[in-house]
């Protein structure tokens, strides 16, 4: 197939390289890439938020499907012009994405759909948000409404910190306060052709940029998959995967399809599994960042037919995905001063090096070629990921490799997967 992936980060290179891995000739292209995609599929002259851009270069080019990776282009509607001139694309409609562009919007339809989630209130002033928090009591988490690129959550015990971020974000539209919920996190992918869903295997992210979970909050920095200890509660991760298919992803689904706003893309759970039940933090439209990037290694059934089958409309025909017994850890190389400041435009060295570790690939994040070498562009750099029959060597394998390359000022977390290890 000829394969057009929208985005340009280390979660769309993942995207190419699990496409590439299957061997099967596809032509994969990219827009607009990065130095690492570059290696790894052709780089076109398309803006990927750009709904006329997109539908006419696949037109023109004969593309049998598009893999829309960011937010961004699903909120531009995008994906709503590729299927009014019946281009097949892997990602919800401009209306349906609203579960991710728009934390007001999912609360309503998890709210319709009896979906288990935590108690909210919508403020839109500031004396709004301190009734709010008041009332959830500390610790008090404050969410940007729209989309803040994995940076608009605050979760904290000090409540002058909630009011100042909330006062942030309250100028471009209203806040969400959540009740705390506590208990360990489970990411979750679902593939949905508006009707069908097919599961994938869980994850779980690490999201603040500290060891031991300190440090403010980022868009993630490291991930690890599967998730040996779902079985303690749950049985097994199977069963685990079944109770949230069943009481999260179908009624979801069925909710939007319902309310003439199909869901055809990847539906992303962000769980918490608290003593009283697995609850909803967020849903995401689209492929999670860093968990794609462990998800995928260890994918068996061929992604390019499961996403034709999602885009398709054809999902029942397909069976649950497979994945390999192996476990998967990718930790994130990011700048200096990220998340609130990255310092970006430094050389990158010894990328090459990390990659001929056994086990271990990376997946360029924010990355360009500049004389002759590369330089980081953005505040997440890079991922690098590894693979094992276990934690403890997938983990060995991961650290030694980032332990090769070389970013002034950058930093990384050592603690990624050490629980499982």
């Amino acid at each position: 197939m000829k394969i057009l992936v929208l985005g340009s980060g280390a979660r769309e290179h993942a995207l190419v390289l699990a496409l590439k891995s299957e061997d099967a000739g596809h032509e994969l292209l990219a827009a607009p890439g990065n130095a690492g995609i570059a290696r790894d599929a052709a780089i076109v002259a398309v803006d990927p938020n750009d709904p006329v851009s997109v539908t006419s270069f696949a037109l023109d080019n004969d593309v049998d499907l598009v893999i829309i990776g960011p937010e961004a282009p699903l909120i531009a509607g995008v994906a709503d012009a590729l299927r009014e001139r019946a281009v097949p694309v892997f990602g919800p409609g401009k209306a349906a994405a609203a579960l991710e562009g728009s934390k007001a919007f999912a609360k309503r339809i998890m709210d319709a759909a009896s979906v288990p989630t935590g108690r909210a209130a919508y403020a839109r002033t500031i004396d709004e948000v301190a009734a709010a928090i008041d009332e959830f009591g500390a610790p008090y988490v404050v969410k940007a409404d729209g989309l803040a690129a994995g940076k608009g959550v605050i979760v904290t015990s000090d409540r002058d910190a909630a009011l100042a971020h909330a006062e942030t974000y309250l100028p471009s539209g209203p806040v969400l306060i959540e009740e705390f919920l506590s208990g360990p996190e489970v990411s979750l992918f679902f593939l949905s052709d508006g009707d069908t869903v097919r599961a994938l295997s869980p994850a779980q992210d690490f999201k603040r940029a500290l060891d031991g979970d300190g440090g403010p909050n980022t868009g993630g920095m490291g991930a690890y998959s599967p998730l040996p200890w779902l079985a303690e509660r749950f049985g097994s991760e199977e069963a685990f995967v079944a109770e949230v298919t069943e009481t999260v992803a179908l009624p979801v689904i069925r909710q939007l399809d319902a309310e003439g706003t199909p869901f055809i893309g990847l539906l992303y759970a962000g769980l918490i599994l608290t003593d009283a039940g697995v609850r909803v933090i967020e849903f995401n439209a689209r492929f999670g960042d860093p968990e794609t990037q462990v998800v995928l290694p260890r994918l068996v059934t061929p992604l390019s037919r499961l996403l034709l089958a999602a885009a398709n409309g054809t999902l029942e025909d397909e069976g649950q995905p497979e994945f390999s017994s192996d476990v998967a850890v990718t930790v994130v190389l990011a700048s200096e001063g990220y998340p609130e400041s990255p310092i970006t435009g430094r050389a990158l060295t010894g990328v090459d090096e990390a990659g001929e570790v056994e086990g271990v690939h990376v997946a360029h994040a924010a990355t360009a070629d500049a004389d002759g070498g590369l330089v980081a562009t953005g505040g997440r750099v890079l991922n690098v990921v590894a693979t094992a029959s276990d934690f403890r060597t997938a983990r060995s394998r991961a650290y030694d490799a980032i332990g090769r390359i070389g970013l002034e000022g950058g930093h990384h977390r050592s603690d990624i997967a050490a629980r499982v290890e």
